[in-house]
């Protein structure tokens, strides 16, 4: 059974550092590189950071319903394909998906089970100062980014998990926590669990004498 989990947060709060810690030293996970109509920014690799697209493309991959999920965001396209979801059920992996709050809300909607996990920063001022570290933004998109975070922030109690992202290595562990426990509740195992009571089920029947007979 593959199982979704989606992470959310504002810009800023250091959200991509702590998924490539996860998928690093979590085995069995298939991460969803989302399109975008946004172009590249410094080092970021086609393919790898996003899937690069025209707005025309997008939209008409929408109206194709080739997306899980999309939503405008700061004035560019971001969308999840359905193909990953598609590749991680026939590969038996779970999906994990870094994708903002917008696009929460509708993937929850087609996937009810989804496990969802809000990370925080731990504060406003730290965001600001983690935002204006990446050198990548003017002064104005800082202070739209902001804001908007202060309007994602609002949505936490959505969320089924929150880690606040005060320090890197202890909320890569909360979330790889997280993770490990959900994939073993008892629903999910159920693929699991049904072979080895077989095997107690088929042990009871063996060990029966094929003479023997229920008690009057």
């Amino acid at each position: 059974m593959t199982t979704v989990f989606i992470i959310s947060a504002p810009s800023g709060s250091g959200k991509s550092t702590l998924v490539k810690r996860v998928l690093a030293g979590e085995p069995g996970l298939v991460f969803s590189v989302s399109y975008t109509t946004r172009p590249p920014r410094g080092t970021e690799v086609g393919g790898e950071n996003y899937q690069y697209i025209g707005w025309d493309e997008f939209e008409q991959r929408i109206q194709d319903g080739e997306f899980l999920e999309w939503a405008l965001v700061f004035g560019n396209y971001y969308g999840t394909h359905v193909s990953v979801w598609e590749r991680a059920k026939a590969e038996g992996k779970d999906l994990l998906l870094d994708i903002d709050v917008q696009g929460a809300q509708q993937l929850k909607e087609k996937i009810p089970d989804a496990v969802t996990i809000f990370v925080l920063p731990p504060s406003r001022e730290i965001l600001e100062q983690r935002l204006r570290a990446r050198g990548e933004d003017a002064e104005p998109v800082i202070q739209q980014r902001l804001a908007e975070a202060a309007v994602e922030i609002g949505n936490y109690q959505s969320y089924d998990y929150v880690v606040v992202n005060d320090e890197v290595e202890q909320a890569a562990a909360t979330l790889k926590s997280i993770l490990r426990a959900e994939r073993v509740r008892r629903g999910r195992m159920a693929d699991r669990i049904r072979p080895i009571l077989a095997t107690f089920e088929n042990r009871g029947q063996a060990t029966r004498s094929p003479n023997s007979q229920e008690d009057s």
